[in-house]
């Protein structure tokens, strides 16, 4: 690990001294190197600080080992455990920070919200998840944009997809692909009896014409009117897109937007998105051992998450993780589940590597 260190170390000094050079300052070079070197600034920071802790650490056993005062050794002690305790946790913090970044962290993200077992009350839990994620959304300084929906009977959705954009988004929100469960009392349930549903969610990182290519030979393109709000333009004008992908039987529809070029444009985002889960789950037998090492796999068959309303209680059976703040995590505030599920990953990472 030292020895990778020390070559980022060379690396980063080779990088400023380019970056001081009047050549490249006005030259393309500049930005590319830019960026290698914001790249690598927080390893080089924080081995920067390992070495400070443990040359000061050597010069307080050094001291220690001098001093024949009691009370003072018993002051060097208390500092050299200290100073230990931050030498050990800056190591595990460079070992996270040396751990293969995933590619797809930075990504936008398409997010699917599907009401499962429950009829009318999954729908509704569907809702809520949507407007968990929307109030999560808002916090993170995220843009939104809602491509495709159908409501249910008694409100709520029975499906709802959505675009995500904003500064790494699949790296909080991938922990979020899954089965979750509801335990509660439905409004239209008389006798006060708990019900279970469930919804389903995909996320699924965004992918560029380059990553996915979509033969024209293999879609069909159809146009249809918009349901949503447009006033008399919608009811004139074919301005919703539904895109066939005939190999797989594919169907991808976006309405949301105000034009048909826009939704057009949407569609083909969502459905290269589908596409690249799609091909990647049928070589999932490659990825067996990468999946397993990983807490968000994405996998929809598998319930992640229970919110129990009467016992105020939400636990994910990934970590065993629990928690009593329901109404909090459904007012948007995730960042305490996906932390605690980011821990959960880095550890099983670190043992694997």
């Amino acid at each position: 690990m030292f020895d990778r260190l020390e070559s980022i170390l060379n690396k980063y000094d080779e990088l400023s001294m380019k970056l001081s050079s009047s050549e490249i300052i006005s030259s393309n070079l500049y930005q590319q190197y830019s960026k290698e070197l914001a790249d690598i600034q927080e390893i080089v920071d924080t081995y920067s600080a390992y070495k400070d802790a443990q040359d000061y650490l050597e010069l307080l056993k050094e001291d220690e080992a001098k001093n024949t005062d009691l009370e003072l050794k018993v002051l060097y002690n208390s500092e050299i455990k200290e100073t230990q305790s931050k030498l050990s946790e800056l190591e595990n913090n460079l070992k996270l920070l040396l751990l293969p970044a995933n590619k797809d962290d930075s990504k936008n993200i398409i997010m699917e919200i599907r009401a499962g077992v429950g009829g009318d009350e999954a729908a509704i839990f569907a809702a809520d998840l949507f407007n968990m994620y929307l109030k999560y959304t808002q916090k993170q300084g995220w843009n939104v944009s809602v491509s495709s929906y159908t409501e249910g009977v008694l409100g709520g959705f029975k499906e709802i997809i959505l675009s995500i954009s904003g500064k790494n988004v699949y790296q909080k929100l991938k922990y979020e692909g899954g089965v979750h469960r509801v335990q509660r009392v439905p409004e239209t349930e008389a006798r006060g009896r708990i019900h279970t549903s469930t919804a389903t969610v995909a996320v699924l990182p965004e992918r560029t014409e380059t990553e996915v290519i979509i033969d024209p030979k293999d879609i069909t393109i159809g146009l249809f009117h918009s349901g949503g709000a447009g006033g008399q333009n919608v009811n004139k004008v074919e301005t919703g897109v539904r895109i066939t992908h005939i190999p797989t039987g594919m169907v991808v529809a976006c309405q949301e937007e105000r034009s048909q070029l826009q939704n057009k444009e949407r569609a083909f985002e969502i459905l290269r998105a589908k596409l690249w889960d799609y091909y990647n789950t049928q070589n999932i037998n490659s990825e067996i051992n990468q999946r397993n090492s990983m807490i968000g796999t994405g996998d929809r068959s598998e319930k992640i998450r229970t919110y129990n309303f009467p016992q105020h209680r939400i636990t994910d059976h990934r970590i065993n993780y629990t928690t009593y703040n329901i109404e909090e995590v459904l007012q948007g505030n995730l960042d305490d589940l996906i932390e605690h599920l980011q821990i959960a990953e880095n550890a099983k990472l670190l043992i694997n590597q």
